[in-house]
């Protein structure tokens, strides 16, 4: 059974009745008392009683009733509803990061090892992750192909890693295939996100594709070989038929996102690929350039394991969507989804 904390109101000393906030909204959604009190479970009597009660204690009404028109909320009966939701939207996450698990049977001890190519959301999941938790994700970060690898060779439970949205080449599709067997394997569905060219703030060189980085002679940094992103500028290169040799910086490389936009901002780089929310976070200009998924590799038969049925909980409760509700470029909505790899079409 889950404990899960809730945003409650005091007036003075005393704690405001649970009962008055819903039956607020319920008023505001239905038009009228009568209504109102059906959709939040009172009794017509109850709610009348509960609203004088309090417009007795705060001197103001809450609500105003009009002869032929139903109920409307007063001016201090909408303050109250609006200060209510504007908490659930600054406090929701931390409350539900201190939810706890009472009387359940918890995952087992060890944790879920994951080797993943670099992703904000992922890392901030991890981070996110409330103490009570009894879910621990060993988090590796790696390229993406080195991520499948140490999966097929049982190094790893789940392999994080993104395709583009719109379809794989063939040669992307070879290198997964090489990885993923569809009988063995099924995906789970993590995240759409947005890559693209990190430029600084203002694009002043005005570069729109990576032919411009080449036409310009900018200076651009790359990501390590394996890197689901280097797939994607090997892609965008063929796409523009320029020759890698042609890229001032083509055989450089960053770890992560945060390091190609990190060179940016310092001025070493004129020009990088990642994601939109890395640019973001340094103030950077950005030309989208790619739709991805991102996705995690899983073996069929530990789908029903507990530490991967507790992830799947994860990934479809609140937690991610909430976090990738701040980050630029990102969406949540079909996180926890399985699929098969012929998705893919390896």
């Amino acid at each position: 059974m889950k404990l899960t904390p809730v945003i409650a109101w005091r007036l003075e000393d005393a704690p405001l009745d649970a009962r008055i906030v819903p039956l607020l909204a319920a008023i505001a959604a239905g038009g009228s008392v009568a209504a109102g009190a059906a959709q939040a479970g009172l009794s017509y009597r109850a709610a009348w009683g509960l609203l004088r009660d309090y417009e007795r204690k705060l001197g103001t009404p809450l609500a105003t009733l009009e002869r032929g028109r139903g109920a409307t909320l007063a001016p201090a009966g909408e303050s109250l509803l609006q200060a209510d939701a504007a908490a659930a939207r600054r406090l929701g996450l931390a409350l539900a990061q201190l939810s706890v698990e009472i009387g359940s049977v918890p995952a087992p001890r060890g944790p879920l090892r994951i080797a993943a190519s670099h992703d904000i959301a992922l890392a901030q999941l991890r981070d996110g992750l409330p103490a009570s938790s009894p879910l621990r994700l060993d988090l590796a970060f790696m390229g993406s192909l080195d991520a499948l690898a140490a999966f097929s060779r049982g190094d790893a439970d789940l392999a994080g890693f993104h395709v583009p949205a719109s379809g794989l080449d063939s040669g992307t599709r070879q290198k997964l295939g090489r990885w993923l067997k569809p009988r063995r394997d099924r995906l789970i569905w993590f995240a759409d996100r947005e890559q693209g060219l990190i430029v600084p703030r203002g694009n002043p060189r005005r570069v729109r594709t990576l032919a411009d980085v080449a036409a310009k002679k900018l200076r651009f940094v790359n990501r390590e070989r394996g890197s689901g992103t280097r797939l994607l500028v090997d892609s965008l290169l063929a796409r523009s038929r320029v020759a890698p040799a042609r890229i001032n910086g083509y055989d450089s490389s960053e770890r992560n996102h945060v390091a190609v936009a990190a060179a940016v901002a310092a001025g070493t780089a004129d020009v990088g690929v990642g994601l939109r929310a890395a640019a973001a976070e340094f103030g950077l200009g950005f030309v989208p350039a790619a739709n991805e998924r991102y996705l995690f590799a899983v073996r069929a038969d530990a789908l029903e394991s507990p530490r991967i049925r507790a992830f799947l909980d994860l990934l479809r409760g609140p937690l991610p969507r909430r976090a990738m509700q701040a980050l630029p470029g990102y969406d949540a909505s079909a996180a926890g989804t399985v699929l098969e790899t012929a998705i893919l079409r390896v």
